[in-house]
């Protein structure tokens, strides 16, 4: 189809297509890094007026005197005595809860498998009978 504008006739064009639009991301580069490690010289010394700062030293173990023997036993700590009783609670604890149903299961299984034993004793002796009476 075609339109008149006075004199000149034009054809009439399709629409066109919708553009495409491409997404650029500019690459990335991962670049290698470091922490320096900073080492103060040798001849170090601090500023005048500043104070050094004392440690405070742990306190030595615990330990008994064995006068008998001379050995100096060292003695554990508070903490690792607690989680030693803790520990050992716990285990007395869990036997002592768990030793009931554990005689139940063991007394089902040696009574089931007595009976398979008896029946099969059973069935051997029948068999050497039936042997026996066929001679």
């Amino acid at each position: 189809m075609s339109v008149n504008l006075g004199k000149i006739n034009l054809p009439t064009v399709p629409k066109s297509l919708p553009t495409m639009e491409i997404e650029f991301k500019p690459p990335t580069a991962r670049i290698p890094g470091y922490t320096p490690m900073v080492i103060p010289p040798s001849d170090l010394e601090a500023p005048e007026g500043v104070e050094t700062e004392t440690k405070e030293e742990a306190p030595a173990a615990p330990s008994v005197q064995l006068p008998v023997l001379d050995i100096q036993m060292p003695l554990p700590t508070a903490e690792v005595v607690a989680t030693a009783t803790y520990a050992a609670v716990a285990a007395v604890a869990t036997t002592t809860l768990a030793t009931p149903f554990f005689d139940q299961i063991k007394k089902k299984l040696q009574k089931f498998i007595q009976g398979k034993i008896d029946k099969w004793k059973e069935n051997k002796k029948r068999k050497e009978s039936s042997e026996n009476l066929k001679k």
